[in-house]
This record gives structure tokens, sequence and C-alpha cells, in this order.
């Protein structure tokens, strides 16, 4: 019987793309085909490099000016899975353009998903969505929980969820949906707090917090994520939404302090003071006992282990690290 399984990633070069990609590749069961809009990045920011492996194929396409041609190679290869990471995910700029932020995150992916759902071939589509659509997630927040988003990023993605839940009822649109916490890891994005904080302690520059850092996110590592993933991608049922969270949360001046203790440095004279975020919900932190349960899923990498694989991962490249912008630079 053969077992052979092919997956397309969407977003293969995001941090959480990249980072599945990579587990995908560990086992020989796995042909991968990597979609992304820009063109592959260097080894450093894409863990699945380390493979060579010909079972991936990487194509540059964007959801927004080419599904033409993503329809044709969809045609062509007829994956079994279907993994969309692809989105505007940045907070703050969404205030700036927010209709650019509607039309990746719904329009285009409304279009998609209207094809995908009469192809027979897919058993399985998992859609990457975000807590955010929740608001303030206090207290424990289950995956039935009402929509309340404060960003226009978070109302982008709310509004894509409903959308997708449409095709369910109305087509058996085999469906898995995550909302995961705060990711990170080595290889993410440098502008995030978690690298941005050792690289500027290397740096010798101040961390800026903003609102003081007394915001509560449940940061959980990205091989975790990857592998609540996996789980839901081979045994989630359909219709369903999984939450992927750590154990508990963290306010991110507490994670900025371990970040100091690991490197030596005082975390009073490292850290500064500065405006909240516009729309900086109080805390996000979901119950995710339904991924346990059902999943058998839990995370295993605690954050002492993954903070220190960050440190690791910059000073083992700093010289092409320090080289790279430290701003998110926005790609309309």
């Amino acid at each position: 019987m053969d077992d052979k399984r092919k997956i397309i990633v969407i977003g293969s070069n995001s941090f959480s793309g990249s980072d599945l990609v990579d587990l995908l590749l560990e086992d020989d069961r796995n042909e991968v085909i990597g979609l992304s809009r820009s063109p592959e990045k260097s080894a450093l920011f894409l863990p699945y490099k380390r493979h060579k492996s010909p079972a991936f194929r990487f194509h540059r396409m964007d959801l927004n000016k080419d599904l033409g041609l993503m329809f044709a190679l969809f045609e062509s290869e007829k994956p079994q899975y279907v993994v969309n990471f692809a989105a505007q995910s940045e907070v703050a700029p969404s205030w700036q353009n927010p209709q650019q932020w509607f039309q990746t995150n719904c329009v285009a992916l409304a279009e998609f998903c209207s094809y995908l759902k009469d192809q027979p071939w897919l058993k399985r589509y998992v859609h990457i969505s975000s807590p955010e659509v929740y608001g303030a997630c206090e207290g424990v927040v289950k995956e039935d929980a009402p929509l309340n988003p404060s960003t226009p990023y978070a109302a982008s993605k709310a509004a894509a969820d409903l959308f997708l839940f449409t095709l369910v009822k109305n087509f058996q649109f085999p469906l898995v949906m995550i909302r995961s916490t705060n990711v990170y890891g080595a290889h993410q994005q440098l502008f995030k707090i978690i690298p941005r904080s050792v690289i500027y302690l290397k740096m010798g520059k101040p961390i800026q917090l903003h609102g003081g850092g007394v915001a509560v996110k449940s940061y959980i590592h990205i091989r975790d994520i990857s592998r609540g993933e996996l789980a839901a991608m081979e045994n989630g049922s359909i219709g369903s939404i999984y939450h992927l969270s750590p154990d508990r949360g963290y306010a991110v001046r507490d994670v900025v302090r371990m970040i100091c203790e690991k490197m030596g440095k005082d975390f009073a004279a490292s850290a500064e003071i500065v405006g909240e975020r516009l729309g900086q919900d109080a805390a996000y932190v979901i119950d995710s006992s339904m991924a346990r349960a059902q999943l058998d899923w839990r995370p295993e990498i605690a954050i002492d282990e993954g903070l220190q694989g960050v440190v690791q991962w910059i000073d083992q490249n700093w010289d092409e690290i320090r080289a790279q912008p430290l701003e998110y630079l926005h790609r309309p």
C-alpha cells in the first residue's frame, strides 16, 4: 500500500510555515510543495533547508496576484492536504492600510477556498487563524468563545474564519482550524520581541517595552505548534477549531527579564518603557484542553530551553544577523 502524502504549505517562507515544512520533511512519506509570495530566504530563516531534500519543491506565488497559476498547480499536483499560513499578520501597520489586510486575509482567501471546496482529492484543509479574533483573552477562553476583535488585522482574520465555516456548513469543506498563541524560536523574524531583545542586548541598545511590558502573552515554542498542526492535519475532526497554547502565560517584561538573566545583563538598565500599542489586548490566554484530549498533543519545550535556543541561534549566526534589517518592512 502506498502511504505517500502530498502536502502543499502556503506561506512556506513564514516562520511558522517553514518550521512545519522542516517537521514534515523528517517523515519519508511526505512530499511537500511550498508556496510563498517572496523568494526563498537563506537557511538563517528557513530551517527546512538543512534537509537538502528532493521531497520539497518551492514555487513563488502570491495569493492576491497568482490565483490562476495556483489553481493550475493544484490541478496538476492534487494534494491530499493543504496547510495555509498565508496572511497579512502584523497588528500595528494594519491601522494604516486596513484594506490590504482584508484583501489578503478575506477577499483572496474567499476566492481560493471557493475553488478548493470543489476538489475531490482534498482530505483536509488546515487553516491557521489567530486567538486575536477573540480580543482580550482573559480567564478560560475555549474554542466556542465569541469573536470580539480589537484591530483591523484581527477583524480580517475573524471575517475569514466566519466565511470558512459557511463552506463547512454548506459544502462539507474539510476544514480544520488552528488558533495558537505567541510563537517563538530560532529562525524567527528579527523584529519580534524575543529575538530583538537578544540582538539589542548584544548591541547595547535599550529594549522598548510598550506599556511597560505588562501585557500577558502565552509564548510557545514553534516546534510544539508545528507538532500540533501536524496532529490536526492527520487526525483533526473536520469543522473543528483547535487551540494550541502553553501551560501558562508570561508578561512581556518577565520574558525580557529571563533573556537578560541568560545573557548576564541587568534588566532595569536594559529596558525602557514606551507608550502602549493601539488596540493592544491585555492578555492572550486560551484553553488548549481539546487539542490535548483529542489529538494527544501537549507542549514539550519549556520556555527556559526555548529562550536558550534563540540566544544560541543568534550567537552562532551573529555576523549574518547583525547585517539584517531589524524593523518590520511592510509589503502590500
